[in-house]
């Protein structure tokens, strides 16, 4: 019962789902599930520059967990 694990997970809410996985990045509609919205919201924050997306194989848009980090920090 060592306190580091809840003062780790104080600094911001984050979905249980996205907290459970270590994956560097997400498709667009796996990033959508985890942010609780439609996956056409996802294109729309990519097109207007709230996401970052990578490219991938046959040009697949991936969404960088980095970045679905930084979209969830509320300051």
């Amino acid at each position: 019962m060592s306190g580091n694990h809840e003062s780790a997970s104080a600094a911001a809410p984050l979905p249980p789902a996205l907290m459970q996985t270590e994956r560097l990045a997400y498709s667009v509609e796996e990033a959508a599930e985890l942010l609780g919205v439609h996956y056409f919201s996802v294109y729309r924050m990519i097109q207007r520059g709230k996401l970052r997306p990578c490219r991938v194989l046959r040009g697949k848009l991936l969404v960088p967990r980095s970045e679905l980090l930084k979209l969830l920090r509320v300051e």
